[in-house]
């Protein structure tokens, strides 16, 4: 009886073993699998559907890219749950399915740049911790609250490169951790008075290749930990003069490429991390009028700042 169950014991053993190995080596055609079946990728190849069949279930990375896929759903990502980053960049993708990630409740990471994605179902981002989300490169018009939970996990939002023209103050909202927000290359006129509020913990922020043509002075009120802010090639002319109170951590600025004539008494002085070449006013036209102008000052006293080249028609006799 004893060596009996020491028989059975040995062919479960076994059983295991070669089911464990048979599952390493399973891999979707067209795709690359490691030797331990932990990453997976598919690129440059003429899939057409998402290769669920075949995928490792013990898969935690997991690219796709430059594929024909259409689609992604729920069913889809059941095959992987111990999936913690999804890229999904440059394919055909037009929809994404309800509840998306349910399947996936380990998932940190998604991107999906370079695809066709217009508008996006409500739960889309739920049932997983994400803590960073890449859109970069849609066709999406609005981003929606409905897509995330309430007191969501995420650090990192890209939306640049798509069609949004206003702020997504409502999904905003539900990021108290936020660390990294790209807004570029969109079609932003304005940023409406404290539509950017709760974003304490943000500190890179990216506006540029906007149209923007104004800024409320309490756009950037309460974000004590920016340290990156770029607003560069938008419409900008007029700057409020306390627009930048509080944020004693930036170390960068870009405000190139737009419309700036003249600088407000006092706008650069709360600014005191800048680093040297920190502050980039290029591309502004610029007028430096009269030896006490605010401008002359402080160009004088900081080295920190790339300036347009009409600056250097200024002549700026200040006694320092």
């Amino acid at each position: 009886m004893e060596n009996s169950s020491i028989m059975s014991s040995c062919v479960l053993v076994f059983l295991l073993v070669v089911f464990s190995c048979h599952a390493s080596r399973s891999c979707p055609e067209f795709c690359k699998c490691n030797p331990g079946g932990s990453e997976v990728v598919c690129t440059e190849v003429p899939l057409v559907d998402f290769p669920s069949d075949g995928l490792p279930n013990s898969t935690t990375i997991l690219t796709i890219q430059l594929t024909n896929i259409t689609s992604v759903t729920e069913e889809h990502l059941k095959a992987t749950p111990l999936l913690r980053e999804l890229h999904l960049y440059g394919n055909h993708l037009r929809s994404l399915s309800p509840h998306l990630l349910r399947g996936v409740p380990l998932l940190q990471n998604l991107d999906l740049t370079e695809n066709k994605l217009r508008d996006l179902p409500a739960d889309v981002f739920s049932h997983a911790p994400l803590r960073s989300l890449v859109l970069k490169n849609n066709l999406i018009e609005e981003a929606r609250g409905e897509w995330l939970p309430e007191n969501s996990s995420l650090t990192w939002l890209d939306l640049s490169g798509n069609l949004l023209t206003k702020i997504p103050t409502v999904l905003l909202q539900k990021l108290p951790n936020l660390e990294n927000l790209d807004l570029s290359n969109n079609r932003l006129e304005k940023i409406p008075p404290h539509s950017l509020d709760g974003l304490a913990k943000l500190e890179r922020l990216n506006l540029q290749e906007n149209k923007l043509h104004s800024l409320d002075a309490s756009s950037f009120q309460g974000m004590h930990s920016l340290t990156v802010l770029t607003l560069a090639h938008n419409k900008l002319s007029h700057l409020p003069g306390n627009l930048f109170q509080g944020l004693t951590r930036l170390t960068q600025l870009s405000l190139d490429g737009n419309e700036v004539s003249r600088i407000p008494e006092g706008l650069f002085d709360p600014l005191t991390s800048l680093e040297d070449g920190g502050l980039d006013l290029s591309g502004n036209p610029l007028v430096c009028e009269g030896k006490a102008e605010y401008v002359c000052r402080w160009f004088e006293e900081n080295k920190k700042v790339i300036l347009p080249d009409s600056i250097g028609t200024c002549k700026c006799s200040v006694s320092l």
